[in-house]
């Protein structure tokens, strides 16, 4: 790796760098396997890449990293045929490559995993892997033993004729992965194929990319998890901003390098909070041209005590940077809504200090925490978020309905005329305006205490406490939609739940409270439940 300049300067390393290839890859001389040459692809207004070039060899896994919206994901849907380029050229095997659609990829034995599985849950497996691949007379039993023998080729413990509503995620993805793997594929995209999967079935897969490559197939795996590049992949590309910031001949060397091209800083330099730490954390960057500023929240030694002085917090100091989303793990019942309760300021510590962008607020009001920039999501959005009986529009603007005011009078015209607006872009769901908050389902409720909250200027913080109990797959990602975008724009965000799957998907950090004690953090990554499970259970690291 050639070193690493202000990402306005990306370095690179030219693709034709010799590689030594793995077993089963073809000498570094020949054609690259698939060539990709100055692709941009612009969704309207959106530039989403921009003159993107790399080349994968047979028998190479080919890192592609990057953070969220960096393009990873256009760029393998430009490779299998989903969009088509709008500049550049792609070749394979030395001949031009532009597919129509996935079925001419995969007639060019490209195949692809996606980040969302397409099952049919009430089939079995092998009916699955019979949709959109046999022609005339359905050959079942043909296809349940070649279902078997390619599982038990790679170790992937399938049972053909099991229904997919009967399967784990993990054995979910194997059917995905043994349907690319009947094409007898010469290359394979991998997008985000492990978000999703225990430690140990990632080490599974792992092994599978190991073993495919090994005969000769060409692999894109595509990631945020620089753990999974350093132990797989014979070379990395970044994208950042849908450029290539960053090329790796050594990624298993080079990891911190491929830190900073793809976050601009080191892990190092965000590392925070208290307790052990597994490893460093790599919270998403801060807004560019932001300068430096104080923690977006800091919790110094905060204690709480019942009405009966039993302890529910104990000394628990904790930092959340700007631009960071920080989860709070446990069993649920050891002082998480205690301490939300506290940050709410529904109630005050009984020992210790926090602060806000630099500014302590150990002892303010929920309305003077509104004016510092403090949002809240409660945990309990019916008792303290919302007024049932009110409009939808009403509760948008619940604690700013002065500015509606006329004469005395609610402008009621330009109250809906703005929340109209706000139901807009949060896809609130609702009549109207005017519809009663108690009509709306509980995912539109909740998106509706995210928007007042994430539209309050100044917004420095936010507090999000079991934001999607009770809400269904659809609404649960609209939400984390939102909170992610909060932290896109420079707002510390800290995560409470009990929900660990969907904490280590969304979260940079987390912490895990025991008995209202901090036990540890590391960063919210899957190959990090075992020690999290411990904390979990009361055991230090």
């Amino acid at each position: 790796m050639a070193g690493v300049a202000a990402p306005a300067a990306p370095w690179r390393v030219p693709d034709s760098t010799p590689v030594a290839p793995g077993p089963g890859a073809a000498p570094a001389a020949t054609p690259p396997l698939l060539h990709i040459d100055g692709i941009g692809k612009r969704f309207g207004a959106l530039q989403a890449l921009g003159d993107v070039s790399l080349s994968l060899r047979r028998g190479e896994v080919h890192g592609l990293l990057g953070e969220n919206g960096a393009g990873k994901s256009t760029l393998c849907n430009i490779v299998f045929g989903i969009h088509a380029p709008d500049a550049g050229a792609l070749s394979v095997d030395g001949a031009p490559y532009r597919p129509k659609d996935p079925a001419d990829a995969l007639r060019h034995r490209i195949a692809m995993v996606h980040q969302h599985f397409s099952l049919v849950d009430d089939l079995p497996v092998v009916d699955n892997l019979l949709l959109g691949q046999a022609r005339g007379v359905l050959r079942r039993r043909e296809y349940a033993d070649r279902i078997a023998d390619l599982s038990r080729r790679y170790g992937l413990g399938l049972e053909p004729f099991k229904r997919i509503d009967e399967l784990t995620v993990g054995e979910r993805q194997r059917v995905e992965i043994v349907k690319c793997l009947m094409r007898e594929p010469r290359l394979l995209v991998l997008d985000e194929p492990t978000a999703v999967l225990l430690p140990e079935e990632i080490r599974s897969l792992l092994q599978l990319c190991r073993q495919v490559a090994s005969e000769g197939c060409g692999i894109v795996l595509v990631t945020h998890k620089l753990a999974e590049i350093r132990e797989v992949a014979q070379r990395a590309t970044v994208l950042r901003g849908g450029r290539v910031v960053a090329r790796s001949d050594a990624p298993d060397r080079e990891i911190d390098d491929l830190v900073r091209a793809m976050i601009g800083r080191t892990a190092g330099e965000r590392a925070g909070g208290a307790g052990s730490e597994c490893s460093r954390a790599t919270p998403a960057p801060a807004p560019a041209n932001r300068p430096a500023a104080d923690p977006a929240l800091m919790l110094d030694g905060i204690g709480v005590r019942d009405a009966d002085g039993v302890e529910r917090v104990s000394n628990f100091t904790l930092t959340v940077e700007p631009g960071e989303i920080v989860a709070v793990a446990g069993v649920e019942g050891n002082g998480q809504s205690e301490l939300g309760a506290v940050i709410a300021g529904m109630r005050p510590p009984t020992s210790g200090r926090w602060f806000v962008g630099g500014r302590e607020v150990t002892r303010a009001t929920p309305r003077e925490l509104t004016q510092v920039g403090v949002g809240v999501v409660p945990e309990d959005r019916h008792a303290v978020g919302c007024v049932l009986e009110m409009s939808v529009a009403e509760n948008l603007f619940l604690d700013q309905l002065h500015r509606y005011r006329r004469h005395g009078a609610l402008d009621r015209t330009r109250l809906e005329r703005d929340a109209a607006d706000l139901m807009q872009r949060f896809d609130v769901r609702a009549k109207g305006p005017g519809a009663p908050f108690a009509s709306l389902s509980g995912g539109n409720q909740q998106k509706a205490v995210l928007a007042r909250e994430l539209t309050r200027r100044p917004l420095r913080f936010l507090l999000a406490a079991h934001p999607t109990r009770g809400l269904d797959v659809g609404a649960v990602e609209a939400v984390y939609d939102h909170v992610r975008s909060a932290r896109a724009q420079g707002v510390g965000v800290l995560l409470i739940s009990s929900e660990l799957d969907e904490l280590l998907g969304v979260a940079d950090r987390l912490v895990v409270m025991y008995r209202g004690r901090l036990m540890g953090t590391c960063p919210a990554e899957p190959a990090e439940r075992e020690r999290i499970g411990g904390w979990m259970a009361g055991h230090a690291a």
